[in-house]
């Protein structure tokens, strides 16, 4: 072997420092392109697949396909892509095979794919989600590396495409202390590529964003529409056609911007009526189609309001999650959780504890749905490392710039259960800020905790919140209910309340006493005195339960939990309703908003 391959081989066993490479080409926001109703070309399928548990795929360079040395020698290789098991995109790989149903660390994924140019001057390749790095590899060249576990990113392999193409990706699920979330969270760390992977042809100038909103305290007059063009040719006239409003307007762009209101009058969505409209926005040749829906929503001390008609948000946590598919969730299960939701007369449903899948809004917005989006800021993550924040606020500019057209997204939230320090305040409060400047017509919110010591709503975050989210477990987990009583009593909020988490564990059908922990009769006394109580507060303006249905969570390993966080109120494949479900639906039929 000559002394090159010799190096190398040395370098790859001994060299700790071997991702470095790597960080020049970090995939942000940046790439975000909005690809409403595109025509796109799928990528799912089946690739082949392999867990990688010490990254030697990265650490050797298995992407470089190095099978000979220059002499034509062949090379003793520790990978054969084409031979190797497969796996389906998009997935979870817990869920395709029992081997991988713990693993956390390393996999590749590869697959070959055909190309023909179709006359497209730009081309990209749209990755739904990888939880939670990717390092995408094209061709044998790196072209880019994300981070978090939940949002989009795109990476324009433009002049990069053969007739015939190799494209690997290495997904690393490790937790990790500087990461978002951390590594100590209260659900299931699935991983893989779960979302769909997608090509995407466009002109060399394109609509690479929008952003169309109803304009706040104008009478429900006028809409805002923002544009963004990427490309050489940036100084033009965009159209916006939407046939339903008699609307067919020309919108100047200078240097690939735009930012105009126009007057209109909407039918405003509701989840009672949800109303959308077909919208066209044309480009040169790009053109992009999509349905939008008009509402305004608002807060103040008073309450919260829709459409200037005071609300209360009848809500639900759930996780993204199924018993089949994982975090891979489809369609119809998507749907099922919805008419769960206003089975039980609900009319919100919070989205935790990270972004869910985009289809959600979009089902949501025609079904009739309010939502709460949220990031995983959760728990005591690495408030002081600049780096964190930096993954933190990106992973927060992803969700809104994906979400931001979807009507029935009416929360932006910046974390859940956070210890109030300054690190944190700091933290939080600059994403609170950074959400409203990115979309201003949106409330901003987060899941704080009770000061258990002073029996008392008061977190310093607050003061840059919308609306304060508060998650509590009176009967629960502190066990004295009366100390709720208390809570409400000794606080005076100056912003309106949503009870963002309250609830208790119960395995579908054990039975007893209100006092016996973990039965229905415990979780139904429970969710009892909560509603008697909640509905009395006058500044709770909505409750969100924890949480609709039953899911995977390693940490919960009593004999009724049998690892499953046991707080639905539904059984984990949604088949048996515990008697707390009916309460929560007796409790929103007694509401009138």
């Amino acid at each position: 072997m000559d002394r090159k391959l010799v190096g190398n081989f040395t370098e790859n066993i001994h060299d700790e420092d071997y991702e470095r490479p790597f960080l020049s080409k970090i995939v942000t926001a940046s790439s975000m392109i909005n690809d409403s109703l595109r025509d796109k070309e799928s990528l799912n399928g089946y690739w082949n697949f392999q867990i990688d548990q010490y990254d030697t795929c990265i650490r050797s360079k298995w992407y470089e396909e190095n099978y000979k040395t220059e002499t034509g020698r062949y090379l003793p290789v520790d990978f054969d892509f084409d031979r190797w098991g497969t796996i389906e995109v998009p997935s979870c790989w817990n869920t395709q095979d029992e081997r991988f149903y713990y693993y956390e660390g390393p996999a590749v994924y590869t697959r070959t794919f055909r190309y023909e140019n179709r006359g497209e001057k730009r081309v990209f390749i749209k990755f739904g989600a990888v939880n939670y790095e990717a390092k995408v590899f094209l061709n044998k060249k790196y072209i880019g590396m994300h981070r978090g576990g939940s949002t989009p990113f795109y990476l324009e392999v433009t002049g990069m495409l053969e007739e015939n193409n190799r494209i690997l990706v290495v997904v690393d699920n490790t937790r990790k202390k500087e990461a978002v979330p951390a590594r100590n969270t209260d659900w299931f760390n699935y991983g893989g590529i779960y979302r769909d992977v997608e090509l995407i042809r466009l002109p060399e100038t394109f609509i690479k964003d929008y952003y169309i909103s109803l304009v706040p305290n104008s009478g429900y007059k006028k809409i805002r529409i923002k544009l963004e063009i990427d490309g050489p040719q940036n100084n033009g006239t965009a159209k916006l056609e939407i046939p339903k409003l008699n609307l067919f307007e020309e919108i100047k762009c200078v240097d690939g911007k735009a930012d105009v209101e126009i007057n209109a009058r909407p039918e405003l969505w509701s989840p009672e009526k949800p109303r959308l409209y077909d919208v066209k926005i044309t480009y040169l040749s790009d053109e992009i189609h999509d349905r939008i829906g008009f509402r305004e929503i608002r807060a103040d001390k008073t309450g919260i309001y829709l459409n200037g008609k005071k609300i209360f948000l009848k809500g639900i946590c759930t996780h993204e999650e199924s018993v089949k598919n994982g975090k891979a969730v489809t369609d119809e299960e998507i749907i099922e959780n919805f008419k769960l939701a206003k089975e039980m007369n609900c009319n919100f449903m919070r989205l935790a504890h990270y972004p869910h899948t985009e289809r959600a809004a979009r089902i949501a917005d025609k079904i009739g749905i309010l939502l709460w989006e949220e990031i995983p800021v959760y728990w005591a993550i690495d408030f002081s490392n600049p780096k964190t924040y930096k993954n933190a606020e990106n992973q927060l500019t992803e969700l809104i710039i994906r979400d931001r057209n979807r009507v029935s997204v009416i929360i932006w939230s910046v974390g859940n259960e956070n210890p109030d320090t300054d690190e944190r305040l700091q933290f939080m409060s600059s994403l609170a800020q950074k959400a409203k400047e990115l979309d201003p017509s949106r409330l901003v919110s987060a899941a704080c905790l009770v000061d258990h010591s002073k029996l008392m709503i008061k977190d310093r975050l607050v003061d840059y919140l919308d609306i304060i989210g508060i998650n509590e477990y009176y009967g629960w987990y502190a066990p004295d209910f009366n100390d709720l009583i208390k809570v409400f009593n000794n606080s005076n909020p100056q912003k309106p309340v949503v009870i963002t988490e309250f609830g208790a564990d119960a395995l579908q059908g054990a039975r007893g006493t209100y006092d016996d922990l973990g039965t229905e009769d415990c979780q139904y006394h429970i969710f009892k005195l909560q509603t008697e109580t909640l509905g009395k507060i006058p500044y709770i303006h909505g409750t969100a339960p924890w949480i609709l249905y039953d899911f995977r969570c390693p940490r919960r390993t009593s004999s009724l939990q049998l690892e499953y966080n046991r707080k639905g109120l539904l059984s984990e494949d949604k088949s048996y309703k515990k008697p707390a479900y009916y309460v929560m639906k007796e409790f929103y039929a007694s509401i009138n908003d």
